[in-house]
């Protein structure tokens, strides 16, 4: 099975806290075991994003972990991530959450890892839970 990863794991892989690193390692091995890995385009958009971080870095990064890039979204992904982006406010709005809000890429990478049967691997559980049910989520 392929496994579709969040941006917060490549980061953590990054991390200076050796615990992190090695948490986001060791998933990523794991899930490397059961298949292919993928990220959204999204995700790469964030992680040349990242401090310290450019393009040609998280190219060679890709190309040396043998982690591929799906550019293509596709309208399904992008009105699956429209839907559970309007559900994500209608409960802040129902339940007068006032904490950090998500963005949609947040929603375009679940819907990309749903869209596609993939597993997400990722450190917030949570969210994509509650976005997306039925997605298998694998949680670090």
């Amino acid at each position: 099975m392929t496994t579709a990863i969040d941006t917060n794991i490549i980061v953590s892989l990054w991390d200076k806290d050796a615990k992190l690193s090695s948490l986001a390692k060791t998933a990523l091995d794991s899930a490397l075991q059961r298949g292919g890995l993928i990220i959204s385009a999204p995700v790469f958009a964030e992680l040349i994003a990242c401090p310290g971080r450019n393009e040609i870095f998280v190219d060679s990064f890709l190309r040396d972990t043998g982690i591929a890039v799906d550019w293509e979204l596709g309208e399904s992904v992008w009105r699956e991530a429209g839907r559970a982006f309007r559900a994500y406010a209608s409960r802040r709005r129902k339940h007068g959450q006032t904490g950090p809000r998500r963005i949609l890429a947040d929603f375009l990478i679940g819907a990309h890892a749903f869209g596609h049967d993939c597993e997400l691997l990722t450190l917030d559980g949570s969210l994509y839970g509650a976005a997306f049910p039925q997605l298998k989520i694998l949680r670090v």
